[in-house]
């Protein structure tokens, strides 16, 4: 009995490790695309070329993967429609579409800090919808890892917030909520490239669609984008925003969301807004300020307290389907 014990530990531990592992790879990607976005944006492209074209290469990717994963099960295809489509159109064109519009109407960092209470409407999704009631470790790790984002996006300069912007934002949160609650529901039995596959497609026909109907402005530019001494050919940046953070990102995203559950991959993404920091620091040579280095060390603690109260969510009620 205590080998048994033991090795259930381990395959545990093991299984957490991959799951964090993914989680932290779809995190550093994602944060990836700011800065790969920034010298585009610079050089005249709107944000709505940017990411339609950054979703359609992460689908062209993605859907080989997708299809093989199947291995022809098309039934799996069939039964998840329903889901699939949620998924593009919340979770993909939702969230990128309505962070775009804020951002409009506010800066950037207030606007991320709206978007990234979506771990909140997580916790509490599952504690209404599910009974999953958070534990004190779970909530006390919840704030301090808000505190952590806080000081990350500086939001301490007492800007004041256009509405409509704040509108925008939290829309833009609904969606990313959605991103971990479907990434993380493992019952349809649908692989998880195969869903990602699946939501990149409907995602970037919903944007291509809000392109032509002109709620979306299109505009390119063929010039050169530079990364602090490297200059690149504007498709470069582009590839490696459909590769990197399109294709990569939700695929781990959504394997990390399986393994570790939507509350906690959730948080750990959090993690995304530490790795932009870097990100910007190391392609655009923008430094952080110490404030911002004391804020990733609270949003690592915060992750950490809220893995561990894992262990201490009270079921108040019989799971129900989403």
């Amino acid at each position: 009995m205590a080998t048994m014990t033991h090795d259930t530990v381990e395959v545990r531990t093991a299984t957490t490790t991959r799951g964090l592992t993914l989680a932290l790879v779809s995190a550093a990607t994602f944060g990836m695309s700011g800065a790969l976005a920034r010298p585009l944006l610079d050089a005249g492209w709107t944000p709505g070329s940017v990411v339609l074209i950054r979703i359609l290469i992460g689908a062209v990717v993605v859907l080989p993967f997708g299809i093989a994963a199947l291995r022809g099960r098309w039934h799996l295809l069939r039964a998840n429609l329903t889901r699939i489509a949620l998924y593009g159109v919340l979770a993909v064109a939702g969230a990128q579409f309505c962070y775009f519009s804020a951002v409009q109407y506010m800066k950037v960092g207030p606007a991320l800090m709206i978007e990234y209470t979506a771990p909140v409407a997580v916790v509490l999704w599952m504690w209404l919808r599910h009974g999953q009631r958070p534990g004190p470790t779970t909530l006390l790790g919840a704030a301090v890892a808000a505190l952590g984002l806080l000081l990350v996006l500086e939001i301490f300069s007492g800007t004041a917030v256009d509405p409509l912007g704040v509108a925008w934002a939290l829309a833009a949160m609904v969606g990313a909520a959605s991103y971990f609650l479907i990434s993380a529901d493992d019952r349809s039995g649908l692989p998880p490239m195969s869903l990602a596959a699946g939501g990149l497609l409907v995602g970037a026909g919903s944007l291509g669609l809000l392109a032509l109907i002109g709620v979306l402005p299109m505009s390119a530019s063929t010039a050169t984008v530079g990364y602090g001494d490297l200059e690149l050919a504007w498709w470069v940046p582009l590839i490696a925003l459909g590769v990197l953070t399109a294709a990569v990102s939700y695929v781990t995203g959504i394997g990390a969301a399986r393994v570790l559950g939507s509350r906690v991959a959730s948080f750990v993404a959090l993690c995304e807004v530490i790795f932009a920091v870097i990100w910007a620091w190391l392609l655009l040579a923008e430094l952080p300020g110490w404030g911002q280095l004391l804020g990733g060390l609270l949003i690592l603690i915060g992750v950490v307290a809220v893995k561990l109260g894992e262990r201490s969510v009270v079921v108040t009620a019989e799971p129900v389907t989403v």
